[in-house]
């Protein structure tokens, strides 16, 4: 045998906010595994983990979901209710999340943090969208993401080659127009045999 016959996954960093938010005791052994069983019931049963949130923030959450899921897009929503220490972490908790429910985009939220993944959107798009994520309300945030999702990204590939044609086909039409130029140039100058 030459390799391992999966492939291998980078290990993630399951912080001890997410155990807090949604109850279990972070110093327990087993506490990131447990963690992310939980978060990972959640996700399946409701397609968000949101414990920490009040009831009216959870039925906005609920109605954002619903209307991406209408408009084409599988989102899962997992809020924090603290910070980690670094941001990376929600990124982890995204993949971990992203690879029990495939096709699906995750967004993880904590107050001024963001994670996302997903296999449907580029990572330019999902980074943008988590700029406008950064609001520190799940429901505000949620809106924001999924709206980012929806909006036409400006094609800069495009440009730059519409660009590099117009100056290589100015840079070609100067050099022809100087060369021409300096033709009709010579054959009007008066050389010595003429005179």
């Amino acid at each position: 045998m030459t390799g391992p016959a999966h492939a291998l996954t980078p290990p993630s960093f399951i912080p001890p906010e997410l155990c807090l938010t949604v109850g279990v005791d972070p110093t327990r052994e087993d506490s990131p595994a447990a963690c992310m069983v939980a978060v990972q019931q959640d996700v399946t049963s409701k397609n968000y983990s949101a414990r920490g949130l009040e009831l009216d923030q959870v039925m906005g959450l609920r109605d954002t979901i619903n209307d991406a899921k209408a408009k084409g897009i599988d989102l899962k929503v997992v809020v924090l209710d603290a910070n980690p220490v670094i941001d990376t972490p929600l990124r982890d908790i995204a993949n971990e999340v992203g690879q029990q429910h495939p096709g699906a985009t995750v967004l993880v939220l904590s107050p001024s943090f963001v994670g996302t993944y997903s296999p449907s959107y580029d990572r330019v798009t999902l980074e943008a969208g988590e700029d406008l994520a950064k609001t520190g309300d799940a429901v505000t945030s949620t809106q924001n993401f999924v709206g980012q999702l929806q909006t036409p990204i400006f094609n800069w590939t495009a440009l730059t080659a519409v660009l590099l044609i117009v100056v290589f086909a100015a840079a070609g039409l100067t050099w022809a127009l100087r060369r021409a130029a300096a033709a009709d140039g010579s054959a009007e100058k008066p050389t010595a045999s003429t005179v």
